[in-house]
């Protein structure tokens, strides 16, 4: 029992398990965590059991970089300060969505399809996978900030992207982990998947100072800029064609009067808000000791630069490992990692008026001259704008090497905290000014203990056990307070007031005061035993069950049992051992249940009361004069009973080989991933008083393939080449939706079961009407087709009526298009010519559609100047040509049937792409006359790198990448930069 009890700590913290009798003088060279113990374990057992990872750290040679490992040396070469910039294209079935070239914006993954509909950003964040660096599962920024969000363009707080706090020189390995039975060794937290990052470690009896510094600069975007006379060019049409004299008489001012030249003037705003910016980084690393104990030391400092806006983000990290053996049993390890992420941050109108929620009057727009601009930009300075992240992991372990079994205890722990401080003056507010603070911060503490015990019985049986446990406790929390209408533009923070110890102790200068503040605090403790066995070269099979529970979950389904299995089996060497052009050969299949926790603490409690007191145009006010208010939550959504723990099955059966001596290398894996009894918060009766309800019972599966290719063609001495392809085809598809339901429409989304739970729901475009006569009439009414009650008239669209009742409205709208890629992939390529080294990057992305909103938006003007909301918002980057005009119908925009609206195909475009990622050339320096005899000196390499060099697509947005989550095209996303970068990394 006690056995059972000790291994079922530590299932993660496997990577060092993996110490033979031959590496215990190297027991100090790798940190102690529950992970890479539980992988390294696998890795170095002769089973050679299937998880990808490991299959590819004993295939290097053939297939990293293919499939699921990322070249960290070679992507070291590019100034990517992401994790998913790094990852980008690089991984089958990983799919990165980079909506913005922002420095430090959030950008998402998605491993093997959408589990799930997103219908907002907040959706977004329940699909992403784990990342775990050095075993430790890194806690993420929770959804539940933007429940006081009326708009969810970008979250409250600094919303800088977490992983970009990793340094790519500080990373050893990278790896994805999609195999089912490996991801269920992790348990919960892996549902969606997994990220494997090991950052360079401590060597025994190893001694090394490194310098990497590379330095570069960003490229401005080529911008073609109008001015007014265009503006009035592109109206022209429209006028002639439909407008009245009252139109006429109600022309916006700004176009009006062709001397003004703010307007009519040269259109140069692009020289202050499009340049070239620099980029840098420095960092070093130091590690030493001896067998006995052993550190590393690592310090950089990052400015990742856009190329728009002035936007930046400055990085400070620092790394600090230590590993101890103060006796042949025991083995000791720790690291702590520390980060600092500063974001300078854009200056849009949309995203400032949809944090203040303050719309003032936008009849005129920001002019296109560059003297009117700076003037904005002047007044901007005296604003506040203040983004600060802080992020601290680590851990310590324990090994204790009692042969035959091995115990090991881990504590894990992972915090980040985001402050943001905001200030607008009154001219930027139209006379009213704004402050806001935020401050939020994620905890995760960890405590884990496994206990493995491996028996041979000869030479061909061994039998592998293993259980262990694990107590995670997460912590998110945050304070939000904004206020309105101060006294001045010079008093911008909190001042001091009376007694401390009461609650007006801290009062800010101003009227208007709303405060937020929220915690959620969720634990999840699981336990689980494995066994693995194995025969000769051949064959291995390993179980694995575990039972997790949560304190997210209802009362009544706090636990969930969730077991796995897997085999591997060597063709190669059962039935081809003479065959000499096959090296290697396996088949793998691998299954398992895993449980998916809810983030969110509601769920837990079942009915519940909010603190509401908003109405539809501020539906998130927590009170009234200062006074907290409490509602059921008829807005938000019903919690009802009988929720229990969604879950995914995965199943992968795959082949994998090498071929020719190696010089070939290949693997495919077909896989079915279904994701089920997950919730969905769907429309229900108005009776009720509630918009919504949660309920329990939608379905997806992903079906798909991930194949990987990679030869080295030429193997010279003094000159090679090696080609690697990798793609992805996947489909998802709806499977059942709550209460049995067949369809349902949320939103402006439909979800109908068998179909894609990322299709468009849109009219079918035919065209225009150019007479009223062309406009069909039904014979049974005599009356002429109508859209939703207004009769159709000359210069509206032609809808395409599904049901043939001559009434367009939601039920002609049809499922058309995906937003999610079908098609995803990589081809790179290495080229070495002597001491010179040439890498090529492309990736692709085919088979996903958009909705041009920019394109909509700028054709209905006459609907957004007349609105004077938040979608009325003109922006300066709107002063140049976003649209082919020859591209789409003029219609009467006067109509009262919105000719130009978004939910259309008039505005669905084919947003498939290819991109020259990345080009990079590099020589070893170390291996000329200069450096060759220095001993000091192990390691010198220059290389130059472009970046986002050419992109190939027929969208005719910016670009196919800046595209929301739901698959529309606002925009809004700041290029993605092309970026030149020349730097040097020095070993000595």
């Amino acid at each position: 029992m006690v056995r059972i009890i000790a291994s079922m700590i530590s299932a993660v913290l496997l990577s060092v398990l993996c110490l033979s009798k031959t590496e215990a003088k190297a027991r100090c060279t790798a940190p102690l965590n529950y992970n890479s113990i539980l992988l390294r374990q696998d890795t170095d057992d002769t089973s050679k059991k299937k998880l990808d990872t490991i299959i590819l750290a004993d295939r290097r040679s053939q297939v990293k970089g293919i499939m699921d490992s990322l070249n960290a040396k070679l992507s070291a070469l590019n100034p990517h300060v992401s994790v998913q910039q790094m990852l980008k294209g690089k991984i089958a079935g990983l799919y990165v969505q980079e909506t913005s070239g922002e420095p430090g914006s959030e950008q998402s993954m998605i491993i093997r399809g959408l589990s799930a509909p997103v219908f907002s950003k907040n959706d977004i964040y329940r699909l992403q996978p784990m990342v775990y660096l050095n075993g430790i599962p890194m806690i993420q920024e929770n959804a539940y900030v933007f429940d006081i969000q009326k708009y969810d363009y970008n979250r409250i707080g600094p919303a800088t992207n977490l992983l970009s706090s990793i340094d790519i020189s500080n990373i050893n390995s990278i790896e994805v982990i999609k195999d089912p039975a490996a991801l269920a060794k992790l348990g919960p937290n892996a549902a969606n998947g997994a990220i494997w990052i090991t950052t360079k470690a401590a060597k025994s009896g190893y001694r090394d100072l490194s310098v990497n510094t590379y330095f570069g600069m960003v490229q401005a975007s080529n911008i073609k800029t109008v001015n007014a006379q265009y503006e009035n060019i592109f109206r022209k049409p429209f006028y002639q064609k439909y407008a009245s004299q009252s139109d006429y008489l109600n022309y916006v001012g700004y176009l009006r009067d062709s001397t003004n030249l703010d307007y009519y003037g040269p259109s140069k705003w692009s020289d202050l808000y499009a340049k070239n910016q620099a980029t840098y980084s420095a960092d070093l690393g130091l590690t030493g000791g001896s067998e006995k104990a052993n550190f590393r030391f690592f310090g950089s400092a990052t400015q990742n630069a856009g190329n728009s806006d002035d936007t930046k983000l400055n990085r400070y990290a620092a790394s600090f490992q230590i590993n101890m053996a103060p006796f042949s049993w025991v083995t000791v390890s720790s690291m702590v990692n520390a980060s600092r992420l500063d974001r300078d941050r854009n200056r849009n109108l949309r995203d400032r008026f949809a944090e203040t929620r303050y719309i003032p009057d936008l009849y005129n727009p920001i002019s296109p001259s560059k003297t009117t601009y700076q003037s904005f930009l002047n007044e901007y300075d005296k604003a506040i704008d203040d983004n600060r992240t802080t992020l601290v992991q680590g851990y310590l372990s324990l090994k204790f090497d009692l042969k035959p079994v091995n115990f090991i205890s881990t504590f894990n722990f992972d915090y980040n905290e985001g402050v943001r401080d905001v200030f607008y003056p009154t001219t930027l507010m139209a006379g009213n000014n704004y402050v806001s603070n935020y401050f939020g911060y994620n905890q995760r503490f960890m405590v884990n203990n496994a206990v493995n015990y491996t028996k041979h019985f000869n030479k061909d049986h061994q039998i592998y056990f293993e259980a262990g446990q694990s107590i995670q406790d997460d912590l998110h929390k945050y304070g939000y307070a904004n206020a309105y209408n101060g006294p001045n533009d010079f008093i911008k923070i909190n001042v001091v007031e009376g007694d401390k110890k009461k609650d007006n102790y801290l009062k800010p200068v101003s009227y208007l005061v709303y405060r937020y503040n929220d915690k959620i605090h969720n634990r999840l403790f699981s336990v689980y035993g494995s066994a693995k066995y194995s025969y000769k070269d051949l064959f291995t099979f390993s179980a694995l069950i575990r039972d997790d529970g949560s304190s997210s979950s209802q009362p009544g389904s706090r636990w969930f049992i969730a077991p796995a299995a897997s085999a591997s089996w060597s063709l190669k060497n059962q039935f081809l051992k003479t065959n000499n052009w096959i090296d290697k050969l396996n088949m793998d299949v691998s299954w398992s249940r895993i449980g998916k926790p809810f983030n969110d603490d509601r769920f837990a409690a079942g009915p519940q009361y909010r603190s509401n007191s908003g109405w539809s145009l501020e539906p998130t006010i927590p009170g009234y004069n200062g006074i907290a208010t409490i509602s059921r939550p008829y807005s938000s959504g019903w919690v009802g009973y009988d929720i229990k723990w969604p879950y995914t099955d995965q199943l992968n059966v795959g082949f994998d080989g090498s071929f020719f001596k190696n010089r070939l290398g290949a693997s495919v894996t077909y896989y079915i991933k279904d994701d089920k009894r997950m919730l969905l918060n769907s429309p229900i009766s108005a009776e009720t008083g509630f918009a919504s309800q949660f309920s329990s019972g939608l379905a997806v599966r992903n079906t798909g393939i991930d194949l990987g290719i990679q030869g080295h063609i030429i193997t010279g001495k003094d000159l090679g080449w090696t080609s690697g392809l990798g793609f992805n085809f996947n489909k998802n598809k709806l499977k059942a939706l709550p209460n049995g339901l067949n369809e349902l429409i949320i939103g402006d989304r439909k979800l109908k079961v068998g179909e894609s739970v990322d299709r468009f729901w849109i009219y079918e475009n035919q065209g225009i009407y150019n007479a009223d006569a062309e406009v069909p009439v039904n014979p049974a009414t005599n009356q002429r087709l109508s859209f939703e009650g207004t009769i159709l008239k000359a210069g509206d669209p032609r809808w395409k009526d599904t049901n043939g009742d001559f009434t367009i409205n939601s039920d002609d709208k049809i499922l058309k298009g995906n937003a999610m890629p079908k098609l995803t992939g990589s081809w790179s390529n290495e080229f070495r010519y002597g001491n010179f080294k040439l890498n090529v990057d492309i990736i692709y992305a085919v088979g996903q559609k958009a909705l041009n909103q920019s394109a909509a938006f700028q054709y209905d003007f006459i609907n957004r100047e007349a609105a004077n909301d938040i979608n009325s918002v003109r922006e300066i980057f709107s002063w140049q040509v976003n649209v082919d005009a020859s591209k789409y119908p003029i219609y009467n925009p006067w109509s009262s049937v919105v000719p130009y609206r978004l939910e259309q195909d008039l505005f669905l475009e084919n947003a498939s792409y290819a991109k020259l990622r990345t080009v990079s050339l590099g020589y070893d320096l170390s291996k000329t006359a200069l450096f060759k005899n220095k001993a000091t000196i192990k390691r010198a390499y220059l290389y130059v790198t472009g970046s986002n060099l050419l992109t190939v697509t027929s969208f005719s947005g910016s670009d196919p990448e800046l595209i929301e989550y739901n698959g529309v095209y606002t925009g809004y996303g700041l290029s993605i930069p092309k970026t030149y970068t020349l730097g040097i990394k020095v070993d000595l």
